[in-house]
């Protein structure tokens, strides 16, 4: 493992150094599902497509939950590097992993056996039905693999080591995109080759993961510390299970909306599910600048050194701006060389396209509200970004995706507002708690934080 101190060096430097293996690892696991989506799209139908969008939004949602959870794992391993209280380290890894496997098996039980309901409660189209009960069902029966994976990546990036986990999900990702040639392209298994190739990959990089263990860290760590303490795993569920239900609750948010266009049809289910993959890998760079952010205010934040921590964000606001320009105004004028990347249904290519006219613009805003959001969790402070995420998400995202969606049933261009609406209002909580919480925050740079006792 290579670690970086986050507490020293130039900070948009160490940030980017940070963010980048980080990033790259982002995509690259995101390929997962939009491997899935393009293949299928190339040898199958609409439907077909269909079930994978519907499907892979699912568990994407299952997804959120556990990256949530393992947020407050993160934030802790930081604070107590920064701290540089390796014992903390060890005890919050050890209480991580029992608590992880309960959570796994917890997750696993529940998906497998509500799978069928769940795709009905989705307003699945007749004809994607079959498929995407099959998808989800595969899926949910890899679900430890997710959780596993990420655990591991969560501790290694609170320890300042972003590279490693790079190196778990590439060799995966080649294996999935290979095996969803075979068993899609060759084989002809439509959307459950599709989950088969995804789960395998995703088992892949779990078993990969666990070398770490025999590995060793760099501080004392043995199967002693392998126990479930209630106090530090009570600390991981307060820190993450605000922002996992901050992500579920977003993500039954874009399934709702998905609920909303199913019943438009099979055609505009599908376009959807383009445009939702084409906006997942959008918002990688913003989403790993941010995580860089959470991370090395967290390291910052247990040091004490509060002026480092408030750079660190006003760094990461700025680089993530440069992709989110940047995608917004590509897809103001090309948005089919984006959309018809995934099918070759002119019909879902042209809906799509403009349906991710209005939508891109939510990458600028996001570069704002992402990068805060990390900021407040870095110092234990999860709780504020999933109350204004909620606020917007429910009070203007949900309503006004359905009002608009009614304004005009042929073209969803107008629909595609619906998101940077949301987000506005969430940038302007964001603001108004930023200016209050200022002189709180210098105050406690003047002590180590009570988490890092």
């Amino acid at each position: 493992m290579k670690e970086l101190n986050l507490t020293q060096g130039s900070v948009p430097k160490v940030l980017l150094q940070f963010a980048v293996p980080f990033l790259i690892a982002n995509v690259l696991q995101a390929l997962y599902g939009g491997a899935d989506l393009f293949v299928v799209g190339q040898y199958d139908d609409s439907a077909s497509v269909a079930a994978v969008a519907i499907g892979s939004q699912v568990m994407q949602t299952i997804t959120g939950i556990i990256l949530g959870i393992t947020t407050g794992t993160t934030v802790l391993i930081a604070i107590a590097t920064g701290a540089k209280d390796d014992k903390k380290v060890a005890f919050t890894i050890g209480s991580s992993v029992w608590l992880f496997s309960i959570i796994g098996v917890l997750l696993t039980l529940v998906m497998v056996f509500f799978h069928g309901r769940i795709a009905e409660l989705m307003h699945t189209p007749i004809e994607a039905m079959a498929d995407t009960k099959s998808y989800i069902l595969v899926c949910s029966a890899g679900i430890l693999f997710i959780v596993g994976y990420n655990v591991v990546c969560g501790i290694l990036r609170g320890l300042g080591d972003s590279r490693t986990p790079l190196y778990f999900v590439a060799l995966a990702c080649v294996i999935n995109i290979v095996l969803d040639f075979i068993l899609v392209g060759y084989f002809h298994l439509g959307a459950t080759g599709a989950a088969v190739a995804t789960i395998t990959a995703q088992g892949v990089s779990f078993m990969i993961s666990l070398w770490l263990y025999r590995h060793g860290f760099h501080f004392e760590f043995t199967r002693k510390d392998i126990r479930l303490n209630r106090n530090l795993a009570k600390k991981v569920m307060t820190l993450g299970a605000p922002i996992a239900l901050q992500d579920a609750l977003i993500n039954i948010s874009f399934l709702i909306i998905t609920v909303i266009v199913n019943q438009m049809g099979v055609i505009a289910s599908a376009f959807l599910g383009v445009v939702e993959k084409i906006i997942v890998f959008a918002m990688l760079p913003p989403m790993a600048i941010s995580s860089a952010v959470a991370t090395m205010t967290a390291q910052n934040y247990g040091a004490g050194l509060i002026q480092r921590m408030n750079r660190c964000l006003a760094s990461g606001i700025g680089i993530a701006l440069v992709f989110g320009v940047s995608v917004c105004v590509y897809s103001q004028f090309l948005p089919e060389t984006l959309t018809a990347f995934f099918t070759k249904d002119a019909a879902v290519v042209s809906m799509a396209a403009e349906y991710l006219r209005g939508y891109s613009i939510d990458c600028i805003i996001v570069s704002f509200v992402f990068c805060i959001n990390s900021y407040f969790s870095g110092q234990g402070n999860s709780l504020f970004p999933m109350i204004h995420s909620l606020i917007a998400t429910f009070l203007f995202r949900i309503p006004l995706s359905y009002c608009f969606s009614q304004i005009d049933s042929s073209s969803l261009f107008i629909m595609g507002f619906a998101p940077p609406v949301s987000t506005v209002v969430s940038l302007l909580i964001c603001i108004w708690y930023l200016r209050y919480t200022r002189k709180k925050v210098y105050l406690k740079g003047t002590m180590m934080p009570a988490m890092s006792n």
